[in-house]
């Protein structure tokens, strides 16, 4: 077996949430390597891309979270096998991760830059996508975005809406997702309800 290290930010959200979540999944021991904001910028001259999350597979450094979802994705059976329903998982993933991409880039702001930054993004990028993943959470079959079963694409969407129902994001409503695509916020709750979501939180509670 593998050994396998995860590192990224200290919160349980972002972008290696749904990865820490598949390989709890998959029952495979991980070091959940936690860094602070201040601990990244110090190391970020080390890390290829000067990005995280960053995987440690036998000591080998491998990048880029998408890539690291379906690989984890493949190890738990969260990733489709038929080509069709993967394209479908690769697309909502692919469109969390740009959103998530205009997010952090009104991250540092503050004041009226931040303000105004978060007012575009609510009535632009953030409608955007979210009724654009609404629409392929109804082409899924309206419970689940792809295979008709949990995938890593519904992993992956669960932490993003939930995050921008948190409130937590200032300026953004915390009723954007409810009133602007009610099915995710349906979406994210039954997710939240997956046995092996609340395998993994339970885990994170005693840890």
């Amino acid at each position: 077996m593998p050994s396998y290290k995860l590192t990224y930010f200290d919160i349980d959200g972002g972008r290696a949430e749904p990865i820490r979540i598949g390989l709890h999944a998959a029952g495979i021991a991980f070091e959940d390597h936690r860094i602070s904001f201040q601990e990244f910028g110090e190391q970020r001259g080390g890390i290829r891309f000067r990005a995280v999350p960053v995987m440690e597979i036998d000591g080998v450094q491998v990048t880029q979270s998408n890539a690291l979802s379906r690989y984890v994705g493949r190890l738990a059976a969260l990733y489709p096998t038929d080509q069709l329903q993967a394209l479908y998982c690769d697309e909502v993933m692919g469109a969390m991760e740009d959103l998530t991409h205009y997010v952090v880039q009104t991250f540092g702001l503050e004041g009226e830059a931040l303000e105004e930054a978060r007012k575009q993004l609510t009535e632009g990028r953030i409608t955007v996508f979210l009724k654009g993943t609404a629409e392929l959470l109804e082409r899924g079959g309206g419970s689940y975005f792809a295979d008709n079963q949990l995938t890593m694409a519904d992993l992956k969407a669960f932490v993003q809406v939930r995050s921008l129902a948190s409130g937590r994001l200032d300026h953004v409503p915390g009723d954007i997702v409810q009133t602007l695509a009610p099915t995710l916020m349906e979406h994210q709750q039954r997710i939240s309800e997956d046995p092996r979501v609340v395998a993994y939180y339970q885990s994170r509670a005693q840890s």
